[in-house]
């Protein structure tokens, strides 16, 4: 996933400063056979790179370029995104095209929202609800019995790349992945949060991965449609206890980035619903605030729900800017349009640049009040509801 970096000023090694050339060549090309000239040695390079596990060479190409060229970072980026999720493999003397999917699901819930080990026997009708509406005919699946959440998925490049080999030659021998779960990070805990099925997708070399790329007429509207048609009550018992809406199998930095930007309008509709359940008044009844939260420029907006009489904030959520995104962007009316579509009628905007803080003592966000102060979300008391906090 693209994310901003922090500049690094640190001596860059000779491989990373050769992918910086390549991706500025690549960057600045002028035709199509440039672009091959370029592009096909910085994938060599970066396929030697991940493959000796050099990931401080790759960080430290990105973090120079993210400050002095915009379009090679991209260049770049999207290089290594690629060599990392997806690759050939020879089987049996016939190449194959293997790609790393990710099939997230967004979910909210008063309780734990699951994450962990899936049954064989859940998974085998996972694997052929994915194989009937999602890839092609030709396709071989292998899918990890894990349901991940955010705080588990790969933290590299190398481990994303070594993933996917490690899941592409287990769907190419018809076996099922052997992966240590043992040392799996904790979840934290959140109200609204997503959740990942991962594995991979081996075709022969060339052909279709997908049934959008088939000649039926499937979509991806259409695959979507049936894949949560078809394979929603497969998920059900997965997630017990919640509320989800699956989201499309794709390349796996792709997916990542769509569960991205969906979770951030699901949370505000998840949010609405949960305080209505909990404090079992209409939606009417709630206000919203709206502002915006700025380091060295404006990083999230932050939205303070409580009651539309008073000036408490029982809950809040973040939505951080992605990708483009920036102070010129309408990020303010989409929120806005959002919380009146969830049945909110007193939405409050300030205009302020809130400094980027958080609690001293908890390291919580704090939120915005009606009077324009930061300060913490805090439910009332109501016996013994649970206590949750907004993803």
């Amino acid at each position: 996933m693209k994310r901003n970096r922090l500049s690094s000023r640190k001596r860059m090694s000779s491989d990373a400063t050769e992918l910086g050339r390549l991706a500025t060549g690549l960057a600045e090309s002028g035709g199509r056979l440039e672009e091959d000239f370029w592009d096909r040695q910085l994938v060599e390079l970066i396929d030697r790179i991940l493959q000796d596990g050099a990931e401080d060479d790759l960080n430290a190409a990105l973090d120079r370029l993210f400050d002095s060229h915009a379009a090679a970072h991209d260049c770049l980026a999207d290089a290594i995104e690629a060599r990392a999720e997806s690759c050939v493999l020879t089987h049996q003397g016939q190449d194959y095209d293997v790609l790393l999917f990710n099939a997230p699901l967004l979910a909210w819930s008063r309780f734990s929202i699951p994450a962990g080990t899936i049954a064989a026997k859940a998974l085998q009708t996972l694997k052929v609800q994915l194989g009937a509406h999602v890839f092609s005919a030709a396709a071989q699946i292998s899918l990890v019995d894990y349901l991940y959440s955010p705080d588990q998925l790969p933290r590299s490049f190398v481990d994303t790349w070594q993933l996917m080999r490690d899941l592409g030659g287990a769907a190419l021998c018809g076996k099922a992945p052997q992966l240590d779960i043992s040392a799996m990070p904790e979840t934290n805990q959140f109200l609204s949060d997503t959740r990942y099925l991962i594995g991979a997708v081996v075709v022969p070399r060339g052909m279709p991965l997908f049934r959008w790329n088939e000649s039926d007429g499937v979509t991806r509207e259409s695959a979507l449609k049936e894949w949560v048609k078809q394979g929603g009550p497969s998920l059900e018992p997965l997630l017990a206890g919640c509320a989800f809406q699956p989201l499309l199998a794709d390349a796996y930095h792709a997916a990542c980035r769509l569960a991205d930007m969906a979770s951030r309008p699901y949370s505000l509709r998840a949010s609405v619903a949960f305080l209505q359940t909990t404090l079992g008044k209409p939606a009417e009844s709630l206000r919203a605030v709206i502002g915006g939260f700025h380091d060295k420029r404006l990083e999230e907006y932050r939205i303070g729900f409580g009651p539309r009489n008073g000036d408490a904030i029982y809950h809040g959520i973040v939505w951080p800017l992605l990708g483009s995104e920036d102070e010129a962007t309408d990020v303010v009316g989409e929120v806005e349009g959002i919380l009146r579509e969830s049945g909110i009628k007193e939405v409050v905007v300030h205009n302020q640049q809130f400094p980027f803080e958080f609690c001293d003592d908890c390291g919580a966000p704090l939120y915005p009040n009606v009077e324009g102060e930061t300060v913490h979300a805090e439910m009332p008391d109501l016996g013994n509801a649970p206590s949750q906090t907004l993803h």
